[in-house]
């Protein structure tokens, strides 16, 4: 398969599940094994910064609030939520990184992510059907979202999104707010993070590290970021009107179907 190929094939990947609560890192992961190949740590950094930029304008009525009626005290308010779920988020991840965390890149840990995450979807879901619940954020959503984004960082496969927004569901957010709390909140954090990684993929790369072929790098970029827009705007009209059960028996079923990979391949 030519290299451009697979990089688009990735860039869509990554663009289809960033946001979308099924994990993009335990997608990229089976992707890179089906197709047999292995990207560079900076090459799937900046497709996930490409992702997360993309979504920036599908928020512009919020992020309009924050730079013009930012006098106003529900605004300061949302955001200074926001502001401390990424403290939450931001303390812990870099103390990771100082450490030299590394995601594991088995898929056996990837599986068992994915099983919980959509256990959890699909029993919530059917704990809330009937349940009232509201669109205001507080301050342990705030906190629940912050710490959320840290067990997502630390365990492949149990997607950001899907963990702050089963907690936000948990604590009686209403799927839309949730969305778009879980969602903005994500966004400096993921980058910062993904700036933070770039630098010093750049400034101190690991020695033996090959040159970045930096057209494909920009492919991917490009592909994901559009996908991504087409991806988040789709699902922020879904929430509107459905559950996230769906995704919850999605989940099931891709862990699933590794699972039964992985046994065969030991059987």
């Amino acid at each position: 398969m030519s290299d451009w190929i697979a990089v688009i094939l990735l860039g869509i990947v990554e663009g289809i599940t960033e946001f979308l609560p099924v994990s993009s890192t335990g997608h990229l992961l089976i992707v890179e094994r089906w197709l047999h190949i292995r990207q560079s740590d900076l090459f799937n950094v900046v497709i996930q910064s490409g992702a997360v930029l993309a979504v920036i304008p599908l928020f512009h009525q919020r992020f309009h609030q924050f730079l013009f009626r930012w006098r106003e005290k529900p605004t300061r308010d949302y955001a200074a939520k926001i502001i401390l779920a990424c403290i939450l988020t931001g303390g812990p991840g870099y103390l990771l990184e100082k450490q030299g965390f590394k995601l594991p890149e088995q898929l056996a840990p990837v599986a068992c992510a994915l099983l919980i995450g959509g256990l959890g979807f699909v029993l919530i879901e059917a704990w809330l059907r009937g349940k009232p619940l509201n669109d205001h954020v507080t301050w342990t959503i705030a906190v629940a979202v912050g710490l959320g984004q840290v067990v997502a960082a630390i365990f492949p496969g149990a997607s950001r999104s899907g963990v702050t927004i089963l907690l936000c569901l948990l604590l009686g957010l209403a799927r839309p707010a949730s969305t778009e709390f879980c969602f903005i909140a994500g966004i400096p954090t993921m980058l910062a993070a993904g700036g933070l990684k770039i630098f010093k993929a750049l400034h101190h790369p690991p020695p033996g590290t090959a040159p970045e072929h930096w057209g494909m790098v920009c492919l991917g970029f490009l592909v994901s970021a559009i996908v991504s827009f087409i991806a988040v705007k789709w699902l922020l009209r879904y929430v509107q009107h459905h559950t996230f059960t769906a995704f919850g028996w999605y989940r099931i079923g891709l862990a699933l179907l590794i699972i039964i990979g992985l046994l065969a391949r030991w059987g």
